[in-house]
């Protein structure tokens, strides 16, 4: 099994990357630094995943500074991912947002730049607006005006390659449809409960890698409650990672892996970093991933509620 993906423009993705979101600034500037050690001595992590909604690309920077200055890992073996937020979606914003990025990453060059999700907030240095009724301030800007600062980015050399999040088969084809420069990834929360196929055959029809977010099911994200189902539960889950001696979320990867997608998981505890890492020695038979695939029932552990009267909601 290969530890990259080929990308239509050429270029290549790890098929594992260490995700961000929910690490606080010193959780990041630690675990990121970590992550780039173990990379090197175990030839494994060299995808980070960033965001600007994650409020930590400073300390991202700042850990990707001291490795290279180190000497750890040189910025061609490092592959850094970030996204366009929301409130940047008309086409100079998504520029100016490009560049605070580079900025804060401290680097030169971003691998692979996402629009965040479709659905455009009115434009303004908070990160979520607010009226004084407590409720989003969303804007109307076409996503496809959005993909056109994209392409801006893209040609001025400030990314190698662009793509989407959160973007459903139909938005994807309109981009497509209207595009310059095709985008070459989708990245889309994707495990055995949400196994998304056909939007992922869609995506291999076009060219266009997908990378899974939430592929362990995201069980301490802020709005989790005790009712929802627990892959880390899973009953099918855990008999196949017995069978393996591997842990579930182990198993869960490597589910991902298979499948032709490329993973990004978080953790700040040291031996889970590790031990996430740690799928590439064995693998799950054909039988086995027909089992997973049977666990699919369409559950979203990000489904995004409050936006789902924006014209763009893409679920």
């Amino acid at each position: 099994m290969s530890k990259f993906l080929n990308l239509i423009d050429g270029r290549l993705i790890p098929t594992f990357g260490f995700g961000t979101w929910q690490l606080s600034d010193q959780d990041a500037y630690t675990a990121v630094k970590l992550v780039f050690i173990y990379a090197i001595e175990e030839a494994g992590y060299i995808h980070i995943d960033c965001g600007v909604a994650y409020l930590n690309e400073e300390a991202v920077g700042k850990a990707n500074n001291d490795v290279l200055a180190k000497g750890i890992i040189k910025r061609e073996e490092l592959f850094v991912t970030t996204k366009c937020w929301h409130t940047c979606h008309t086409r100079e914003r998504v520029l100016n947002c490009c560049k605070q990025s580079l900025q804060k990453l401290k680097i030169e060059y971003i691998d692979y730049y996402l629009i965040h999700s479709p659905i455009g907030f009115k434009e303004c240095d908070e990160l979520i607006p607010k009226d004084a009724d407590g409720n989003i301030i969303y804007s109307d800007v076409d996503y496809l005006e959005t993909w056109q600062g994209m392409e801006d980015c893209f040609n001025a050399g400030l990314v190698k390659s662009i793509g989407l999040s959160n973007f459903n088969a139909e938005q994807i084809q309109r981009v497509l449809n209207a595009c310059k420069v095709k985008p070459v990834l989708l990245q889309i929360e994707s495990h055995p409960y949400l196994n998304q196929p056909d939007l992922h055959k869609f995506c291999k029809s076009k060219g266009i890698v997908v990378v899974a977010f939430g592929a362990l099911g995201s069980p301490v994200r802020p709005w989790g409650t005790d009712n929802e189902p627990s892959l880390f539960s899973d009953s099918t889950v855990n008999d196949i990672a017995s069978r393996h001696k591997k842990t579930a979320a182990q198993v869960l990867i490597r589910y991902q892996v298979q499948r032709e997608i490329a993973v990004v998981v978080k953790s700040a505890n040291p031996s889970r970093i590790k031990s996430n890492y740690d799928i590439f020695d064995f693998e799950l038979n054909s039988d086995e991933m027909k089992m997973i695939d049977c666990l699919d029932r369409n559950y979203r552990y990000f489904l995004f509620p409050q936006h789902q009267h924006h014209k763009y909601y893409p679920f």
